[in-house]
């Protein structure tokens, strides 16, 4: 794949290069990403002199941001627009680039070419690659092969990357690097809690993010970085489960990645309109990692009552361990927050679904509570029912409970859509004002009368302001 970056961009670089003196690098992913045909995200360059000069050049003359890296190691992001340029000079005292190159991590990364010659290239062209390592061999082959275990010492984070670098690639870990990370795995601690939050959200972004969980807990990494999912091993569960509550958790991840692929499989009716609600990324992140922490609760809340095994209250445990999670990671707020109410709601469909079977339908009411409660994130607690469905496999689970959920989601979709929303979207029957001149002083009592007035016109029993405001004269009489 020929490079896709503007001529602006490119222009300026060769230009900053022949004013500066500098020779110009493309390196790294950028290279390993072309070589495979795949378009890069970002443009990894390593210069020979001048760095960081060159990268304040850079940004002034685009009116880019500049972002400084490392100062001790001479790096620098510039971001312009959708475009984001990584500048690094050569490391560690290497006088060339091939030195360089030799004092990276894997030997898929120690691959470069002359910026000019990936400009020039009409396609992916091996033999401009400049290979110290021995790089090309391992990415034709598919494997990842860190270039010694020192890296790993100069860098914990590497030890992450390996993974990430598999859910990306599909790659195999070869068997002496894989020694090196259970070796040095321990040093993953010292790493800065940001980095190790970006690496982790690039797995979850990818196509094979329960795999490489799974690799991470073959490697013990998984309980190093998740004490809280560690203690699920071992934890039985009812006989409708089939798992512990840590395989539980990642079998649910499993089929959350499945159900994203192809969501209409699983809710037919539906299938056009969760597409639409899963093309954004960071939604696609959340829920996988609300799909791997759902039951984190479960050997906290776990009690037998005779020969029964109950998680009471789960969800309310897992959101607060969640919250511990989000805070070691430097997570956002809102991701925080987003992933704490799906894991925290994610019982309520379930609880809908029993209340269905037995009276053959669910209330406008029910549905008016639940659309408040999960607001723009009800398609994605759905999907969470579901892959927490499927991960439970067990003997006594009850018969067709998918078929219920997607028969369930399509009833609250359209209870939704004709009842709720439009009362929602359209201006209130009554409002404090109303209650005042009924002679009320406000307080509490307001809230919870003003949400039952709500409640009757989503279900009909109120259609206008004159039926509201006797049908509160009624409720105070009776008070």
């Amino acid at each position: 794949m020929q490079n896709t970056y503007p001529e602006r961009l490119c222009q300026a670089i060769l230009s900053l290069a022949d004013r500066n003196g500098a020779e110009v690098f493309v390196v790294g992913g950028t290279v390993r990403d072309w070589l495979r045909g795949v378009a890069a995200r970002d443009l990894d360059l390593a210069v020979s002199r001048a760095a960081l000069a060159f990268a304040r050049e850079l940004a002034r003359e685009l009116q880019a941001a500049f972002v400084l890296l490392d100062e001790e190691e001479q790096t620098a992001r510039v971001v312009w627009g959708e475009y984001v340029v990584d500048i690094a000079g050569f490391r560690g005292g290497a006088r060339d680039i091939r030195q360089d190159l030799l004092k990276r991590d894997f030997t898929i990364n120690s691959l470069a070419l002359p910026f000019s010659r990936y400009l020039a290239a009409p396609a992916a062209d091996r033999r401009l690659v400049i290979d110290p390592a021995d790089g090309l061999t391992d990415l034709l082959s598919g494997t990842i092969r860190l270039l010694s275990p020192a890296v790993l010492v100069d860098d914990p984070l590497r030890l992450l990357r390996a993974f990430r670098f598999f859910a990306e690639t599909g790659f195999v870990i070869e068997p002496h690097s894989w020694q090196w990370i259970m070796d040095f795995r321990q040093l993953l601690a010292t790493a800065s809690p940001e980095r190790i939050s970006y690496e982790l959200d690039c797995i979850m972004a990818s196509q094979r993010a329960f795999e490489a969980m799974v690799l991470l807990e073959r490697a013990a990494l998984l309980a190093q970085l998740f004490p809280e999912l560690a203690r699920g091993a071992g934890v039985a569960q009812p006989a409708s489960h089939h798992l512990d509550v840590l395989g539980h958790n990642l079998e649910t991840l499993r089929w959350m990645e499945r159900i994203i692929e192809r969501p209409g499989d699983f809710y037919p009716a539906q299938g056009a309109d969760l597409a639409l609600y899963l093309t954004e990324a960071r939604r696609v992140v959340r829920l996988k990692w609300a799909a791997l922490f759902h039951d984190l609760g479960k050997p906290a809340a776990l009690r037998l009552i005779g020969p029964r095994i109950t998680f009471y209250q789960h969800e309310r445990l897992s959101v607060e361990l969640v919250a511990t999670i989000a805070g070691r990671l430097r997570w956002s707020r809102e991701k925080s927050e987003q992933v704490g109410k799906l894991i925290g709601l994610h019982m309520w469909p379930f609880h809908l679904s029993n209340v269905r079977r037995r009276k053959g339908e669910v209330t406008a009411r029910a549905c008016l509570k639940l659309y408040k409660a999960a607001g723009e994130e009800l398609p994605g607690l759905f999907l969470l029912a579901m892959a927490d469905s499927l991960a439970g496999q067990g003997v006594e689970k009850p018969a067709a409970m998918e078929e219920q959920l997607a028969a369930l989601y399509n009833q609250v979709v359209e209870m939704c859509r004709t009842r709720v929303e439009p009362v929602l979207a359209g201006p209130p029957l009554l409002t404090g004002r109303d209650l005042i001149a009924l002679g009320l002083a406000p307080g509490p009592v307001f809230k919870d009368i003003l949400a039952e007035v709500e409640k009757a016109q989503v279900e009909g029993k109120l259609t206008s302001r004159a039926e509201a405001l006797a049908w509160v004269s009624r409720f105070l009489s009776a008070r």
